[in-house]
């Protein structure tokens, strides 16, 4: 069994479910590849950015912010001129405006900072779809912190999806086959 949104015949959408939804992930490059998909989401399907995240990969530099905070007018005309991703100018703007916050951060890193804000696991397995929150507390104290620090496209509820798709928290529902095959092999999270 899986969660209903993961049982598709949808390869992409399914492997996602079962491989990376919910599992710790950490890493700066990574954590920002995340933030950017989640922005770019936004008023979209996820399966839509699922199967053009080759496409974003390539064009946002593998998602270093180093290298993305570098880019000008010229990079965000030919992002707006590639087919291949979303292209929306403030989504656009933001990606590029979030990797120079990124790489300014002062007194922490990008991964401490995220996983500062993952909350203690909940006591009991969610049972319904419907019982799965749009934002938490602790999504709308993470974005908050985010937009403090000069982060755009971040709001409360894309910080939550941010959070479930990296392991902060853990909305597999009881009875998912990923929910279970974690809890057998012991605990998940790993507060920083």
């Amino acid at each position: 069994m899986r969660c209903p949104w993961g049982a598709t015949d949808d390869d992409v959408y399914r492997n996602y479910h079962d491989v990376e939804w919910g599992q710790p992930l950490h890493g700066r490059n990574e954590l920002y590849e995340r933030l950017c998909l989640e922005a770019f989401q936004s008023g979209l399907s996820w399966i839509t950015i699922l199967r053009k995240r080759d496409s974003f990969r390539t064009a946002f530099a593998g998602f270093d912010p180093e290298l993305v905070a570098r880019f000008g007018e010229a990079d965000v005309e030919r992002l707006m001129n590639d087919a291949s991703i979303v292209r929306n100018r403030l989504k656009i703007d933001a990606a590029v405006s979030n990797a120079r916050a990124i790489v300014d951060l002062e007194d922490t890193d990008l991964d401490s900072l995220l996983w500062s804000f993952a909350p203690q696991p909940r006591s009991a397995r969610l049972t319904e779809f419907s019982d799965v929150p749009g934002s938490t507390p602790e999504s709308t104290a993470l974005a908050k912190e985010l937009k403090r620090r000069g982060l755009r496209f971040v709001g409360p509820t894309t910080a939550y999806a941010l959070m479930q798709a990296t392991g902060m928290v853990d909305d597999h529902l009881s009875g998912c086959w990923v929910q279970v095959a974690n809890t057998d092999s012991g605990s998940r999270y790993r507060r920083r």
